[in-house]
């Protein structure tokens, strides 16, 4: 079954816009509190408000979201910005907390189901429904704890009379994690495998565990440095992960930039679930508007970013036996690194790119490039302002599979069974293996060669502290994520946050490799002096002074960029933790409660 749902598109939007408009009115024509919990029907209605909570995908219109970075700026090390670097937080804000607007409404539903609905729902019903508000509470406890650490859990509606639970303390983490790893059981257990093609089921939910569980147990590891706890969580991404792979629904089908240019993603096994968009009903995003090589970007990749792609033998650049393996230009990378490559960056330098002069077209469909670099057309209509109907896959397959073959890996670091050569075949190279598009093998790209287990190349800057096959899956998420929503995520969990460190790492403030000469004559200017830079491969910086034209090939600079202010070893900075306002801190102050400030914070 392919699970797809179509957003903003049936009438629960007007019936069921607010949770509060449902709960708290008494209404004249429609259902009230009272009244309405008398159908599955209504149970469905309620619960679908959830879905664009949490799978925005490009967002709305113009109103960008997490699966759209390219339009709300993603902070890592893969993404390099004109100018100033974004830097994490370094300061309490005055203002700012967790809201529990969802976690009220999923308590309200739960209480609903289990209190009210006897007799209305079958036993059946009534654990899927249960299953699905406990999957929702575990999602938005579990992106809390990702950003506070420490956090208040309430299990149950809390009535606004009870002042001691709306100020209580914050509960440690565990205690949290703890209570999301019974939801998430629970809904393992109890969510209907198939629950119609628009609606979560559970392999959707057994899917999503798998990231939240990885999560979790590779923060324990690296961060808290909880062994027990890391296995508990590490254990259940396995067995989630397993769940999928093991049915056979799924597979790596689709070539990789057809997976965020498609029209419809329905039908596609690559895909678990995934936000649908249709301009006939007006329900359109704005991601293509700045991917379509006709608008001006201030951001790209970074040089760290372009090294890390694994040639197509399998191996790092510096170990690899690919031809020109140490030739940067654009055109010979596409030829000698993973497929990915290609997908995602355009195959020339591009002064759109104002930060990289590489310009990211992972989003933007092939006929869009075909049209605007091969035909000299403008865009198509549907792919300028917030016109654009792509679906963006929510959950991708080849995800799934990551996420498994990684907690394999961690959970055989601390005692579990060691990752078999079977593993990396049904995970990492089924992924290698997808199919080129005709457009990237006519340019030369490759498929990469599989991942053995017993000859993993030793790559040169490699971490210390991380075996070589946890360092290629890292690598292998880093290729397959690109400018999507994980890497920070990622780079925190792991206990890696010095990734971002501009002064340490410069190759953060560098993008692609130019001959100017050759490919970029126009840049050699009397403008231009002063103004940018090369970086060879040993990390020296020419320049450009107007008489060196000739000097002028390597890894672009502009001198306008900034690295990001300190934020390691720092007093009162937990670049890991987000802290909270102090407004909020002395509200509860003044109510005669205490709200302890996020750890490594005052």
């Amino acid at each position: 079954m392919k699970t797809i749902y179509n957003i903003l598109l049936a009438s629960w939007i007007v019936a069921f816009s607010s949770c509060e408009k449902f709960l708290d009115r008494t209404p004249l024509t429609s259902e009230s509190d009272e009244t309405a919990w008398n159908s599955e029907d209504n149970v469905r209605l309620y619960a679908n408000k959830y879905y664009t909570d949490f799978f925005s995908g490009y967002g709305l219109n113009f109103d960008a979201q997490g699966g759209a970075p390219l339009l709300s700026y993603n902070n890592s090390d893969d993404v390099l910005t004109l100018g100033a670097q974004a830097n994490i937080t370094r300061a309490v804000p005055n203002s700012g907390i967790w809201s529990y607007t969802m976690i009220r409404s999923v308590n309200i539903l739960l209480d609903r189901v289990e209190n009210r609905m006897d007799g209305v729902l079958t036993a059946e019903a009534k654990a899927h429904w249960l299953g699905i508000g406990r999957f929702f509470r575990a999602l938005r406890y579990a992106e809390l704890v990702l950003q506070y650490g420490d956090i208040p859990y309430y299990g149950v509606e809390v009535p606004s009379t009870d002042r001691d639970a709306l100020y209580k303390p914050r509960d440690p983490r565990n205690v949290v994690m703890d209570a999301v790893y019974d939801d998430l059981r629970f809904a393992l257990q109890n969510v209907r495998l198939n629950d119609g093609a628009q609606n979560v089921n559970r392999y959707i939910v057994a899917g999503f565990i798998s990231r939240i569980a990885l999560y979790e147990g590779t923060w324990q590891k690296y961060y808290y440095n909880n062994p027990d706890q890391a296995k508990k969580f590490l254990d259940l991404a396995v067995e989630a992960g397993g769940m999928v792979t093991s049915s056979n629904k799924y597979d790596i089908e689709m070539d990789y930039r057809s997976l965020f240019t498609s029209e419809d993603l329905s039908g596609k096994k690559d895909v678990l679930l995934f936000r649908k968009y249709d301009a006939g009903v007006g329900v359109t995003h704005s991601v293509i508007s700045v991917s379509n090589l006709v608008e001006s970007r201030n951001v790209g990749p970074t040089t760290d970013l372009i090294k890390a792609y694994i040639c197509a033998d399998g191996r790092p650049w510096q170990v690899s036996s690919e031809p020109d393996a140490d030739n940067f230009e654009l055109e010979n990378l596409i030829k000698t690194r993973d497929s990915r490559f290609e997908a995602t960056f355009y195959s020339k330098p591009e002064p759109l790119s104002r930060a990289s002069l590489v310009y990211v077209t992972k989003f933007l469909p092939r006929e869009g490039e075909r049209r605007v670099k091969e035909e000299g057309l403008a865009p198509l209509p549907q792919h300028t302002s917030s016109f654009n109907d792509t679906d963006y896959p929510v959950l991708r397959y080849a995800e799934v599979l990551l996420n498994w073959v990684e907690a394999k890996a961690e959970v055989a670091e601390l005692g579990g069974d060691a990752v078999t050569q079977s593993d990396i075949d049904v995970s990492i190279n089924k992924i290698r293996n997808r199919p080129l598009a005709p457009e990237a093998a006519s340019r030369g790209a490759q498929k990469t060669a599989p991942l053995d287990l017993g000859n993993i190349a030793a790559d040169p800057n490699k971490d210390g502290d991380v075996s070589e096959l946890l360092w290629e899956i890292r690598r292998e998420r880093r290729m397959e994520f690109t400018f999507e929503y994980s890497r920070l995520v990622d780079i925190r969990r792991w206990s890696k946050i010095e990734y971002l460190d501009t002064e340490a790492n410069p190759d953060l403030l560098s993008g692609g490799w130019v001959n100017f000469p050759v490919e970029l004559p126009s840049f050699l200017n009397d403008d231009n002096v002063g103004v940018f830079a090369v970086v060879d491969l040993d990390g020296n910086i020419t320049e450009y002074a107007g008489g060196n034209n000739s000097s002028m090939v390597g890894f672009y600079r502009n001198l306008n960029n900034v690295g990001r202010l300190p934020f390691l070893n720092q007093v009162n900075l937990n670049p890991y933790l987000q802290p909270i306002g102090l407004n909020q801190i002395n509200e509860y102050r003044l109510q005669g409660y205490e709200l302890k400030q996020t750890e490594g914070w005052y």
